[in-house]
């Protein structure tokens, strides 16, 4: 396979992944923000842009952190390469680029998306319809990895679409956790307070995982617990062993089909063994913003290799 296609498929399903994780993170920002203490729900929209990275460039066009400068600057503003509307229409671009690898369902479902999300994000939006905006960029996401799961062969086009998929998610729940912990709490007498509880809701909400987390915790919301199932329950498909444990079987098959292991197999393997060696009292004790630091530079050195390794500008 080309390393121009492998690029092709690998980046049109972190784009699609990127949206939507976004999507998720602007509704749990919109939640926290009207439960937040008068006067600071700014602090709320500010950290969103903190987690998706993209907080320098919102302060350099001197707007402020309200729901409505926001939400359209991380959906829709041009200007701003990292917007859902951008990496939607580049989830686009990269399919049509590898056209000839992917099932008609697949592209079609691609091509639906960006026409749909296109028309809903075509002006500013409003409070009254970000929700609909947010579900619909959730809802079209799904239907493209629908659309790959239902259709596509399971060979290397598949597997590079799931490592994107899974790298990005991984990333991505990680950060939100951080950011919890790092950036949301206004101060540490709130911890385990009713305040405290409803930011932890909201960040389990925000990676579709409430509903599994309440099932096997009941009402025990607490920042340990939390932090524990976000990164070592395996049942859950946001967590991050669930994602290396996808990464791991993806790229175990890549190697089966080009008949080597390569530096990112390594990579992954010593991440894997790490992740698993440790328990939530021992990230703790180290700090969770330092074990989350680390993930985040073992991931994106495990993307750098993949691309290297697969030759993706090849």
């Amino acid at each position: 396979m080309l390393g121009r296609s492998a690029n092709g498929i690998f980046w049109m399903f972190r784009h699609l992944e990127r949206a939507e994780n976004t999507a998720r993170l602007l509704e749990a920002g919109l939640r926290l923000s009207m439960s937040r203490m008068p006067g600071a729900e700014s602090d709320e929209w500010r950290s969103i842009l903190i987690t998706i990275g993209q907080d320098a460039q919102f302060r350099e066009r001197e707007l402020e952190y309200t729901s409505a400068a926001v939400t359209n600057f991380v959906l829709r503003d041009r200007e701003n390469p990292g917007c859902v509307l951008n990496m939607i229409e580049q989830a686009r671009t990269n399919a049509r680029s590898v056209r000839t690898v992917i099932t008609r369902e697949v592209w079609e479902a691609t091509n639906e998306t960006w026409m749909t999300i296109r028309e809903m994000l075509a002006r500013p939006v409003g409070e009254r319809s970000l929700g609909d905006v947010l579900s619909a960029i959730r809802q079209q996401s799904t239907l493209v990895r629908g659309a790959m799961e239902g259709t596509m062969l399971r060979n290397e086009i598949f597997n590079f679409a799931r490592i994107g998929t899974f790298l990005e998610r991984g990333d991505n729940t990680a950060r939100i956790l951080d950011v919890k912990y790092y950036v949301l709490l206004p101060s540490v007498s709130l911890v385990g307070s009713s305040f405290d509880n409803v930011q932890w809701e909201t960040v389990l909400r925000s990676v579709a995982g409430i509903h599994a987390y309440l099932q096997y915790h009941g009402g025990k919301m607490d920042a340990r617990s939390i932090a524990e199932f976000l990164i070592f329950d395996g049942r859950f498909p946001r967590s991050l062993v669930f994602s290396y444990e996808k990464l791991r079987s993806n790229l175990t098959h890549l190697s089966g089909d080009y008949g080597q292991e390569t530096r990112a197999h390594d990579l992954l393997r010593d991440a894997w063994a790490k992740l698993h060696e440790t328990t939530i009292d021992e990230i703790i004790d180290y700090g969770l913003h330092e074990f989350i630091s680390e993930f985040l530079g073992e991931t994106r050195e495990i993307a750098d290799a993949i691309a290297t390794d697969y030759r993706f500008t090849s």
